[in-house]
């Protein structure tokens, strides 16, 4: 029997020729410590909302990989991202999970920095510095970029890498309908409430894997299906929409963002999901109207499903509508963080329900998310014994069957598509997140992985892609 090789990232781990991943890449520590250098510190990752942050001085201390970062109004209104570590012995100067100040102030020795991330006070200045620090060397680490799109904020440590629209490509349609209104209107959402967080001891790439978009493991949820955990109280939770769509998996591959999506026959409007309450269901049959109206393109017929922007921010754009982040915590553990999103004018009777079917379907406590996190748990721990690690994971499912320019019915969608309408299921978003995660941890720099600025066509490719 061959034995497993337990050195770092090497070629081949990921082979899509067989539709193959090995289990190195989510046990081995050394695979794990090098892709927070070449994944994460290269990445652009989402820190936030700026509903988060509204006023001046308002913060709110999110991370990126496994740094703390602080997300921030300055005193003229400009939102920052920056390092939460003290430039003199690297203690954390925000040790509070949201609020508004004028300055962060060190509880170590004292520096205090501005919202804007001027160092501005230093004790014992004139006496024991002599009045020669040059204060404005040592203010807080700001991120090298940073975007505000439709309100959310996200980040990058690279100076090289492209701008954030650029990164996200053609999948911008994809986010635009978690963050756009209900109704159509651009960039009305809001975060209801606080940001649920927990941990699970699993590798961050498995739940990233499953809301990329996995249709294949329903088995898990048939107990929550049959208690109607819908916002109607019946059925799952977008059974209507679902059975009257053409469904698709859909791939941005030179970007590895990938995302299911239902698209409505022209002319049908979306059928009604939320019942139990007048209020809430006329409300969202308004709302679908002037979707409608407003959107009078094709893309007014799309409905936003499970999706992963690469390589740790997952969409789930309807019910119930959020966003969450994988924060790597170690090989073995990841940090969930979750955002609830609601239209920012909807009503408080609209909110109130709201709330109440996000937390009983989503997080920790939600009935759904316990099921997935029970999948995710044993099969990381049951991948790191010696025996297990000498076997890959099967990733055949729909192999060959992508297509590129998919239409129907007048709508053109984007990059590589599979229909699951009829199959069900493909593993196409998985294979294309570990085609673009290979392609990270084997290039040098931006110029090798942003290939759609020369050909299109990657120098850098996994084994068979």
């Amino acid at each position: 029997m061959e034995t497993a090789r337990t050195s770092g990232y090497r070629s081949g781990l990921v082979d899509l020729s067989l539709g193959q991943v090995s289990r190195e890449i989510f046990v081995n520590e050394e695979i794990y410590r090098e892709e927070l250098e070449r994944v994460f510190a290269r990445s652009w990752l989402f820190v936030g909302h700026d509903s988060q942050i509204p006023k001046p001085g308002d913060f709110f201390a999110s991370s990126m990989g496994e740094e703390s970062v602080i997300l921030c109004r300055d005193r003229a209104g400009e939102v920052h991202v920056f390092l939460n570590s003290c430039r003199h012995r690297g203690m954390k100067v925000c040790r509070y999970d949201e609020g508004s100040t004028a300055v962060f102030t060190c509880p170590y020795h004292g520096w205090s920095y501005s919202t804007d991330g001027k160092l501005v006070g230093v004790p014992y200045f004139r006496e024991a510095y002599r009045s020669k620090l040059d204060r404005s060397q040592w203010g807080l680490v700001e991120v090298a970029q940073s975007c505000n799109y439709k309100g959310s904020v996200w980040a990058t440590w690279d100076p090289s890498a492209p701008p954030f629209l650029e990164y996200l490509g053609e999948f911008a349609t994809f986010l635009d309908l978690i963050l756009d209104g209900w109704d159509g209107r651009e960039g009305q959402a809001e975060v209801l409430c606080g940001v649920q967080k927990w941990l699970i001891p699993c590798n961050w790439k498995f739940p990233a894997e499953n809301f990329s978009g996995d249709a294949y493991h329903n088995i898990s949820h048939r107990s929550v299906d049959l208690v109607g955990i819908g916002p109607s109280g019946q059925s799952r939770r977008d059974m209507p929409e679902r059975m009257m769509s053409r469904r698709l998996h859909v791939c941005i591959p030179d970007r590895g963002h990938q995302t299911i999506v239902y698209v409505l026959p022209k002319d049908q409007p979306t059928p009604p999901a939320y019942q139990n309450s007048p209020e809430v269901a006329e409300y969202f049959r308004h709302c679908e109207e002037e979707r409608r109206r407003r959107r009078t393109d094709a893309h007014g017929r799309l409905i936003g499903a499970p999706g992963e922007i690469f390589p740790t921010t997952a969409l789930l754009p309807r019910q119930p509508r959020t966003i969450a982040v994988w924060h790597p915590r170690g090989p073995h553990q990841t940090e969930v963080w979750r955002w609830f999103l609601v239209d920012r004018d909807a009503p408080a009777e609209v909110k109130k329900f709201l709330r109440d079917y996000y937390i009983r379907y989503s997080g920790p406590a939600g009935l759904t998310e316990q099921d997935d996190m029970e999948n995710w748990n044993y099969a990381h721990a049951a991948s790191r014994g010696t025996i297990a690690r000498r076997y890959a994971y099967c990733y055949e499912q729909g192999m060959g069957c992508a297509v590129e320019d998919w239409e129907w019915d007048g709508l053109h969608i984007p990059g590589r598509v599979v229909e699951i309408t009829q199959a069900q299921s493909s593993e196409e978003p998985m294979r294309n997140l570990y085609r673009r995660w290979a392609q990270f941890m084997e290039a040098d720099s931006w110029d090798e992985l942003a290939t759609w600025r020369s050909d299109g066509h990657s120098q850098l490719r996994p084994t068979g892609t």
